[in-house]
């Protein structure tokens, strides 16, 4: 269908796959943040703590990026196809990285050898932050395509670019973790974690100046897009929003709000996304493969919309449920 904006089912599948990927940015994005602080917390009280504050709701949180990757696969094959074999080393590596948080987070709590454990928490929390936002780079940089298939080495998605992108998410992610810790913590262990935001808000907002200043320059229709007329007057909005986000959260952690800078840095995470995806829209293969060109047929897409429809406010329903009922403060005795 070329490059023209057509409002149909494609176009609903990308805003809900768009959708997925940021909700589990959000939900998953804390709670991996928890793990990268994890060195830079005390032993004994302060870190049981921080895993009982995420305990009830870590593992749920990982739901959208089953749907993230499952919905890619269905509803855009050719796009699946061809950025999976581009992506493999840096997925795996994720993938890993998740299994060993989630089997340290359940044996740190039973074991007399808790600093191993705390260790690899750490180190699964931080593999997998760090290889998400590879993957990202990787793709934002471009994949090499030939035909309808990956036609690069197993490596192209190692470069400064995409290197640049996973610190960003590492200290992103610990930067919603400090956050989290604010809102659910008190006493020490939230005087601590908001020295912490402070410090990884200021990694944060370079990181998002960092990577902002260095898309454009990847792909020649990125730098048109923000650089040139109209886009420029379009889309200028979007940077004065997130300069905006980043002085009121600054502003909310020097009052010592408690819940203004976790909402100030998921907005600051939204616009940052917002951004990305202005960049690359119509495209999930950067000037390759349009969304219309990688969509599956319209009577699948339909078909799994209706399932879509039912499943997610469900989804939605039951992790808000979860939040409400272990609202509030804990303590190192928590839940678990």
């Amino acid at each position: 269908m070329g490059l023209g904006f057509d409002f149909d089912l494609t176009v609903i599948w990308a805003g809900i796959l768009a959708f997925a990927v940021f909700a589990y940015v959000v939900m998953d994005g804390f709670d991996l943040g928890i793990g990268i602080l994890f060195p830079l917390l005390d032993p004994g009280q302060q870190r049981d703590a921080t895993m009982n504050s995420v305990a009830p709701v870590w593992d749920g949180n990982e739901t959208w990026l089953i749907l993230g990757g499952g919905g890619l696969m269905a509803a855009f094959p050719l796009a699946y196809a061809i950025i999976l074999p581009a992506v493999y080393v840096p997925l795996i590596a994720m993938l890993l990285g998740l299994v060993f948080r989630g089997v340290a987070f359940e044996f740190r709590w039973r074991t007399t050898r808790q600093p191993i454990w705390d260790f690899a928490f750490f180190a699964g929390s931080v593999v997998a932050a760090f290889t998400q936002g590879v993957v990202l780079g990787a793709v934002l940089q471009g994949i090499s395509v030939e035909g309808r298939s990956y036609s690069g080495l197993w490596w192209e998605w190692l470069s400064p670019f995409s290197l640049l992108c996973g610190a960003s998410v590492v200290i992103g992610y610990g930067l919603l973790g400090a956050c989290w810790l604010i809102y659910r913590t008190e006493n020490e262990l939230q005087d601590r974690a908001y020295r912490l935001a402070w410090l990884f808000g200021i990694g944060t907002s370079v990181a998002v100046v960092a990577v902002s200043l260095a898309t454009p320059f990847l792909e020649a229709e990125y730098y048109k897009r923000w650089f040139s007329a109209p886009g420029i007057y379009v889309l200028s909005p979007i940077p004065l929003l997130a300069g905006a986000a980043a002085l009121g959260f600054f502003r909310a952690l020097s009052k010592r709000a408690e819940l203004a800078p976790f909402l100030l840095a998921l907005a600051l995470f939204l616009l940052s996304f917002i951004g990305l995806g202005v960049s690359m829209f119509p495209y999930l293969v950067p000037g390759e493969i349009t969304i219309w060109q990688a969509a599956a047929p319209a009577k699948s897409q339909m078909f799994m919309l209706v399932g879509t429809a039912v499943m997610v406010p469900v989804i939605i329903a039951y992790s808000a449920y979860a939040y409400w009922v272990f609202r509030g403060k804990v303590g190192h005795e928590g839940y678990h």
